[in-house]
């Protein structure tokens, strides 16, 4: 499939903004001698004990990180339609909530940027690849962390309550992403 200008403009931005962040966190975590961050850390307790592993940051009053929030506002903007409501599936599209205790994280973006088709006597599955929408791919990290929440019993179902405030930071890097 070939991108139009502004597709491959958008691609070209996230791909570089996280391949610098990237290469800016390794570098600082070996210059400190600190473990490398994997997502955003919050001053919230966390409801985990790895971030890679759980990549959600829930306070015990229930406050969820921003992160958490934006992915619950974007897979009610984009998947809620096959995946159902909080992640628990339809008739025709599987449980995330399920499927994310065995995917891993690359495995979830895979597919979740190519697509999947899955075909036989059996079967027919066809999940349509997102890797060029941005509303979707600019925002994965979120809706990995919000559905992994979900996924490990940690966020029950419907809009999190309360939710910590969008930083300039990562206003500034969506805007970069939708290309705005």
């Amino acid at each position: 499939m070939r991108l139009n200008g502004i597709g491959s403009r958008i691609l070209t931005t996230a791909a570089f903004a996280v391949a610098l962040l990237t290469a800016g966190a390794v570098a600082h975590a070996q210059d400190t001698g600190q473990a490398q961050p994997t997502q955003q850390q919050n001053s919230t307790t966390t409801a985990a004990t790895s971030d890679q592993d759980k990549p959600y940051t829930i306070a015990p009053d229930g406050t969820v990180s921003w992160p958490v929030f934006s992915g619950f506002r974007r897979f009610n903007s984009e998947c809620i339609v096959c995946h159902g409501p909080d992640g628990v599936g339809s008739t025709f599209a599987p449980a995330l909530i399920d499927s994310l205790k065995v995917l891993t994280y690359e495995q979830f973006l895979d597919t979740v940027t190519n697509g999947k088709t899955e075909v036989n006597t059996a079967v027919q599955k066809k999940m349509p690849a997102f890797g060029t929408n941005p509303n979707v791919m600019c925002f994965i990290d979120d809706i990995y962390a919000y559905l992994k929440a979900r996924s490990d019993g940690v966020l029950g179902r419907g809009r999190p309550q309360k939710h910590d405030p969008k930083t300039a930071d990562v206003g500034q890097a969506e805007d970069a992403c939708l290309g705005g």
